[in-house]
């Protein structure tokens, strides 16, 4: 769905006016190419119950109830309450999208629920990420997929990122707080990163007590390497050029199954 066609309820999104709809071009391209990806897997993946693990402002639901791939049942969970109110208030009026809060996952009705469960751009925040692909596999059905998004902060594109992170900082545009400076050693050791984490992680603790990640340290390829032990992976692709490995790209996407999945085993 192009910006242009997004609806209001839609593009009032905090996260859709300042990525989808930033008034810096790149920036701009770059979410809609990531938002492209995800559209394009969840035509290609099917799926009747769709699940949004760290939804942000609903915008790839929303988007996604209103394309020919829209599941049956799709459900968006964010740490926040919030969050969830605010998503549920601008975009609940919709058949089949409704918004919950990330623990309400442990209940059991959720369990094995999800054809095809989504988190984008979360990871790379959670300190503890094993137990968060606990979660994920958890909720995953016996013959679903699993599609996970991440940041590339590693190699060249971390140079282009952090530049063009402090370029749009000065501007007061796109979505970019900052983040834990780098010295020119960390800098070094991350472009040289292999599947292996280099750097110490900052861990930040937020307003509510949570503590967090931001970007700096992470490796995509680290996590490629969790996601092995633990899944199956079908895929691995880049955005927002396609065509591109993940090591020139903006962001690493898996498409991953439980091993013993009736779709086949490692």
């Amino acid at each position: 769905m192009p910006p242009s066609e997004l609806d209001a309820s839609i593009a009032a999104g905090h996260y859709a006016r300042k990525q989808l709809l930033c008034d810096d071009r790149l920036i701009a391209w770059s979410h809609r190419r990531r938002f492209a990806t995800a559209m394009r897997l969840a035509l290609g993946l099917g799926g009747t119950r769709v699940l949004d693990h760290g939804c942000g402002d609903g915008t790839f639901l929303a988007m996604l109830m209103a394309s020919p791939a829209a599941p049956h049942v799709a459900v968006g969970t964010e740490i926040a309450s919030s969050l969830v109110d605010e998503c549920q208030t601008r975009l609940g009026d919709r058949e089949g999208l409704r918004f919950v809060l990330a623990r309400d996952l442990d209940a059991d009705m959720h369990a094995g629920a999800y054809d095809v469960v989504f988190c984008m751009e979360v990871l790379e925040h959670v300190v503890d990420f094993e137990a968060e692909l606990d979660r994920l596999e958890r909720l995953l059905a016996p013959s679903g997929a699993l599609v996970v998004s991440v940041p590339v902060e590693t190699g060249v594109p971390l140079i282009v990122k952090q530049a063009a992170r402090r370029i749009a900082g000065w501007r007061g545009l796109g979505d970019y707080p900052g983040s834990s400076p780098y010295s020119a050693h960390d800098y070094w050791r991350s472009l040289v990163a292999g599947p292996r984490a280099r750097l110490a992680r900052p861990i930040h603790t937020g307003d509510a007590g949570l503590r967090f990640h931001d970007h700096k340290g992470f490796n995509w390829m680290a996590l490629r390497e969790h996601l092995r032990r633990r899944f199956r992976l079908d895929d691995v692709l880049a955005s927002p050029v396609s065509w591109l490995p993940p090591h020139l790209g903006s962001q690493a996407w898996f498409v991953a199954r439980k091993l013993h999945s009736p779709h086949g085993s490692a």
